[in-house]
C-alpha cells in the first residue's frame, strides 16, 4: 500500500513518521521518502487509514489510488529512510568545497606573517578546524545524521549508537588538535576512526550505491562519491605524517 504524507519537510520528519509506523502491528517493509512525500508498506491485514494517522501524529495521511512513478529506495533491513540524492557535480559539492576552503584559509592565516612557516602546525590547525566545523553540522541534527550514517558505515550499521557518539568524537579530536594536548594519541585515534569510516565509504562507492553522504550532517544533501573517500583518506594521511614527524 502507498500513501501520501503531507507535512514532511526534512529528514527529521521522515524519521518521526517511520518511528510512528513501527508501532503499528503487522506492518512490514516500511518505506518512507521525502521526495514527493509518501510511504509504503506491506501487511497481511487491512490497516485503516485512521490507525496510520494516529501513529504519525500531525502528518496528514491519504491513500494513493493510482500507480505513480516512485524513485528507487535504499533499504536498511526492513526499514528505509530516503530522500532524493542529487548527481555528483561541482555545484552539488560547492558547499563542501567552500567550507574546506575557509578552513584551509584560516589555518594558513594562523601563521601570518609566515616568517617561519611550519607545515606540521598548519596540518594541526587544519585538522582542528575540520573536525570542529564538521562536528558542528552533525550536531545540528544528530538523529538525522545517525540515520544517514548507518546506511553505509560498517560500525554504525551493527551498532546504531555509534552514529550518536561519532560527532562528539570528531569534536573531541578537533579540540585536542586545537590545543595540542596528547598529540600522539590524537593522531592514532584519528587514523583508526577515519580508516574504519572510510571502509564503508569505499564499499558504497564500489557498489555504486546512490545514497547520501553524512559528512555535513543533514544540512546539505551531498551524494556519496570518491570525494568522500578523498576527504577521509587525506585526514588519515595528515595524521600519519604528524605521527611520523612528531607533530
Amino acid at each position: 500500500m502507498r500513501y501520501e504524507v503531507a507535512g514532511m519537510t526534512c529528514s527529521g520528519c521522515v524519521n518521526s513518521v517511520r518511528k510512528g509506523l513501527e508501532n503499528v502491528p503487522g506492518l512490514d517493509n516500511i518505506q518512507v521518502q521525502l521526495a514527493r512525500p509518501q510511504l509504503r508498506f506491506s501487511s497481511e491485514r487491512t490497516v485503516p487509514v485512521e490507525e496510520l494517522q494516529a501513529a504519525v501524529g500531525h502528518y496528514k495521511i491519504s491513500p494513493i489510488m493510482e500507480e505513480a512513478e516512485i524513485p528507487v529506495m535504499e533499504k536498511s533491513r526492513s526499514i528505509a529512510v530516503t530522500e532524493l540524492v542529487p548527481e555528483p557535480s561541482l555545484a552539488t559539492y560547492w558547499p563542501l568545497l567552500m567550507i574546506i576552503g575557509f578552513i584551509l584559509g584560516v589555518s594558513l592565516l594562523a601563521q601570518y606573517p609566515f616568517e617561519s612557516f611550519n607545515g606540521s602546525l598548519w596540518m594541526r590547525h587544519f585538522m582542528a578546524g575540520f573536525f570542529i566545523v564538521f562536528a558542528f553540522f552533525k550536531l545540528l541534527n544528530i538523529q538525522g545524521f545517525a540515520d544517514s550514517y548507518r546506511m553505509y558505515d560498517i560500525v554504525a550499521r551493527k551498532w546504531p549508537g555509534w552514529g550518536y557518539i561519532y560527532p562528539f568524537v570528531e569534536l573531541g579530536l578537533g579540540l585536542f588538535y586545537l590545543t595540542g594536548v596528547f598529540p600522539f594519541w590524537t593522531n592514532v585515534v584519528t587514523i583508526v576512526v577515519l580508516s574504519v569510516s572510510s571502509i564503508g565509504v569505499i564499499q558504497s562507492n564500489l557498489n555504486k550505491r546512490k545514497i547520501k553522504c553524512a559528512c555535513l550532517g543533514e544540512v546539505f544533501n551531498l551524494p556519496m562519491s570518491t570525494v568522500t573517500i578523498v576527504e577521509d583518506v587525506s585526514m588519515v594521511v595528515m595524521a600519519g605524517l604528524m605521527l611520523a614527524y612528531g607533530g
